[in-house]
């Protein structure tokens, strides 16, 4: 027998939640549906809901075994590049350093389209994502 669910949606723990908001809501140039700070907040995206939570201290345990940047987030764009600019953007605006955790190597061509790597500002890796026309 199969559960019932209405909605699924991905989650992000954070121990750093305000900041990384801050990062996202730079990046979709809006703010959260809901926010809670230091706490939860989540981003109502096209076909996605992305929540972040802050872990508990009860609970810090159940996260400390992962590094920093578990997830991947892939994103289908209409424009690479402008997409590019808009994650460069964000980390000059928020005055992040780059390195070389920004983005990762040159675009790549795949079967399915055009993609490059960025990071989050907790290391979650991002694919920006082009499909082929």
């Amino acid at each position: 027998m199969a559960f019932q669910h209405r909605v699924s949606f991905v989650t992000l723990a954070s121990s750093n939640l305000d900041r990384l908001v801050e990062f996202y809501q730079y990046l979709f140039g809006f703010s959260p549906t809901l926010y809670m700070p230091q706490k939860y907040a989540e981003f109502q995206l096209s076909g996605l809901r992305l929540g972040i939570f802050q872990p508990q201290l009860d609970n810090i345990s159940e996260f400390a075994a992962f590094s920093s940047g578990q997830m991947s987030l892939c994103f289908e764009v209409d424009n690479l590049e402008d997409a590019i600019q808009a994650v460069e953007i964000v980390y000059t605006s928020l005055s992040i350093a780059s390195g070389d955790r920004l983005i990762m190597g040159k675009i790549m061509a795949a079967s399915h389209g055009r993609e490059i790597y960025a990071y989050d500002i907790d290391g979650n890796r991002l694919i920006l994502h082009e499909a082929n026309s």
